[in-house]
């Protein structure tokens, strides 16, 4: 079994695209609404909750709803150029409304950009399940969150770049940049991705492989369902997810007004540990898919996990910035790399091909429905207990989660692991 790198490189400029554009979204818009708006840190956080709670309705419909298009362009490509064009456009407005001091304005094109982004998001996931076999999603998730690991750092990149000194900069250049990266990858995967073309390989190579969708059972109703162990470890695998992205999010959402506040920081600052998190992401990605091959999904999972809970941990320690701080968000990066790769291909791995649309919504709406609270919540300590309260929030979910992964027995598939390991980075077809 070989994975087509070059073919999972491609499919993941969506994610690429996606990643840079929420890496901005997570980072300036709090500092637009806390210093431009002068809008507090609760209320902050629930309007940062808006695009989780748009996600939390639209990508399950709109995963679904890929799940039964045909076109000539396949079934995820149509959502994705119709949502990249729309977001790329109205982002444009967020800086221009918040240099105008235009709240109104401000929040319209919040709501469109939000509205476009969450119409693609599902579809541009299923991609990589839709041509990918099952055996190898772990490896492709793996390469796919490489992708979206440098949408990242280049996102960081342009903000330390781009962003001027001060609590009030011109985020125009930003904005600019960020829509240029999005339409780049937009081109990419009209002109390199033949999505029917690749759907029926897959489909090919399964049956060549002897892979079977796992046993489907039907209820009173005659719909199709789960078994009942199966759907055990679904639920609890989705209660795993809600709750390490609540400690997750809570960092990566307000750690831009922590370093402020706490830590005296001005202007793109910031973005240097965030970056070093990506980063640590970006190297452990592919050694993850291969020692996924080798242990299995769960126990690394279990160790991510861990490795986040202690990391948060550290991150309470420290009350002044420095070299430290970067080794920690270093083993951040390493330990949502661990997560990432494989929680996602669990998922997916429960489901026949035809529901991947449907059930890439699923582990978002759990997903989503964390990073609706957790802003909010996480806000509320921040503003009436303290910044302080932020790393101890994330730690105590994280251990949460360790506890509900373990009762997760399904969707662990063992692919056979390459003889050489430089087959991982092998990308002839």
């Amino acid at each position: 079994m070989k994975l087509d790198n070059r073919r999972t490189i491609t499919v993941g400029f969506a994610f690429l695209a996606i990643s840079a554009f929420w890496q901005v979204y997570d980072n300036i818009i709090p500092l637009i609404l806390k210093y431009f708006f002068n809008i507090g840190d609760t209320l902050s956080g629930g309007i940062m909750a808006l695009d989780n709670i748009f996600a939390l309705i639209m990508l399950p419909i709109f995963g679904a709803w890929s799940d039964k298009v045909s076109s000539k362009r396949g079934k995820r490509t149509p959502f994705i150029f119709v949502g990249t064009i729309i977001a790329a456009a109205a982002m444009l407005l967020l800086p221009y409304s918040a240099n105008s001091r235009n709240l109104v304005l401000f929040i319209a094109a919040l709501f469109v950009t939000l509205l476009a982004m969450g119409t693609f998001r599902s579809p541009a996931v299923s991609l990589m399940p839709d041509v990918t076999p099952k055996p190898l999603r772990s490896k492709a998730n793996a390469i796919i969150n490489l992708m979206g690991a440098l949408g990242i750092i280049v996102a960081l990149g342009l903000i330390m770049l781009l962003v001027g000194d001060g609590r009030t900069p011109n985020y125009e250049p930003l904005f600019i940049a960020i829509a240029v990266i999005m339409l780049l990858s937009l081109v990419v995967i009209l002109t390199r991705v033949d999505e029917n073309k690749f759907v029926a390989e897959r489909i090919a190579k399964e049956k060549e492989w002897g892979i079977e969708d796992e046993e489907e059972i039907t209820d009173e109703s005659g719909r199709a369902s789960l078994p009942k162990p199966v759907k055990r470890s679904l639920v609890f695998l989705l209660l795993s997810v809600a709750l390490w992205y609540m400690a997750y999010n809570a960092v990566t959402t307000a750690f831009s007004k922590y370093a402020t506040e706490m830590w005296g920081m001005e202007g793109g600052g910031f973005a240097g540990a965030l970056m070093v998190a990506s980063i640590g992401a970006l190297i452990s990605f592919i050694p993850v898919g291969i020692i996924s091959s080798k242990l299995g999904r769960k126990k690394v999972i279990l160790f991510g996990v861990a490795l986040l809970a202690v990391s948060f941990f550290c991150g309470f320690l420290f009350r002044t910035p420095n070299f430290g701080i970067n080794i920690v968000f270093l083993l951040v990066g390493m330990a949502w790399a661990a997560i990432n790769v494989n929680s996602y291909p669990m998922v997916v791995e429960m489901c026949k091909g035809s529901d991947i649309g449907k059930f890439t919504g699923t582990y978002y709406t759990f997903s989503m429905a964390a990073q609706v609270m957790t802003p909010i919540l996480s806000g509320f300590f921040l503003e009436h207990v303290g910044y302080w309260t932020l790393f101890p929030y994330a730690a105590v979910f994280s251990v949460l989660a360790f506890f509900t992964m373990l009762n997760v027995k399904h969707g662990d598939s063992k692919p056979e692991a390459p003889k050489d390991k430089l087959e991982a980075f092998d990308v002839d077809d």
